[in-house]
């Protein structure tokens, strides 16, 4: 992983964050990019229990499509039956390129897709005063564009707040997570793989592991567990000092989807639910 000097904040933001890994990540055409979404997403809707309720918060998987989409779509479909009141998602991932201090926004005023920009929510982002604008951060950051195709899709209307985290502690992210937590009009969503390029095995134990310690909420996951642990790690606190449950809703690697067992990228999805949460 690279890492840059971080760049002074620039006096004229961009109107718009331009899609930066679309024909990588996931499929560059509208047409294409839509159907393989809309696929993903039928493919992983629940099958048990039609009154599930719908999680307030969830965690996901950025890798590449072909890899980790069908994981995402594990969870970003439970936020469907809620679409209607859900007008704000908030998105955290870590900083892949670009060394960040703390929690930083993009400093626009869209986020771009191939199926169409969403709004970002300005004030809502200037509700918290420890978030700083930071363009470069974001310009090159998959692990929250790889989501934006799904929110498009799930959540049409929403206005999406993304956030990517640096060097931050737990408790800084907490407290970005805590001041724009909302109510049901607000859900959100930790973007995160767990281990990382282990043999097939060895991750499918750790990542076992992993998802035990996360359902349970009983501590801070180390980085070697998930790469955007601290955004976990934060999102664990509140969740544990608002009595949210949570449940792992899909657990695979890259060696089940479309790699080699030699060395694996795990992936989970987890679903953080409110006490007496109804469907919507």
């Amino acid at each position: 992983m690279a890492c840059f000097a971080h760049a002074p904040r620039a006096v004229f933001l961009p109107a718009a964050r331009p899609a930066a890994v679309a024909g990588t990540f996931y499929p560059a055409s509208p047409k294409v990019l839509r159907a393989t979404v809309d696929q993903l997403l039928a493919c992983a809707e629940p099958t048990g229990d039609l009154q599930e309720p719908v999680p307030k918060a969830l965690i996901v998987p950025h890798a590449g499509y072909v890899y980790s989409g069908s994981v995402a779509a594990s969870a970003w479909v439970r936020l469907r039956p809620a679409a209607a009141i859900i007008e704000r998602v908030i998105l955290l991932g870590p900083a892949h390129r670009v060394f960040v201090h703390g929690v930083v926004s993009p400093g626009a005023e869209l986020m771009q897709t191939p199926l169409g920009d969403l709004q970002v929510d300005l004030d809502a982002i200037a509700q918290v005063r420890t978030v700083h604008d930071d363009p470069e951060a974001h310009a090159m950051e998959h692990s929250l564009e790889v989501q934006l195709p799904f929110l498009r899709r799930v959540v049409p209307h929403a206005r999406v707040v993304p956030l990517a985290i640096g060097r931050a502690t737990t408790d800084e992210v907490a407290h970005v997570i805590e001041s724009l937590w909302g109510g049901p009009e607000t859900r959100m969503v930790v973007s995160s793989d767990l281990s990382h390029y282990l043999p097939y095995e060895t991750a499918r134990a750790l990542d076992r592991d992993t998802a035990e310690h996360i359902v349970a909420m009983d501590g801070l996951l180390p980085p070697v567990r998930a790469c955007g642990y601290t955004g976990v790690n934060g999102l664990i606190h509140v969740a544990r000092r608002r009595g949210l449950h949570v449940r792992t809703l899909d657990l695979r690697n890259s060696g089940d989807t479309a790699g080699d067992h030699d060395a694996v990228v795990g992936y989970g999805a987890f679903g953080f639910y409110e006490q007496g949460a109804s469907c919507n």
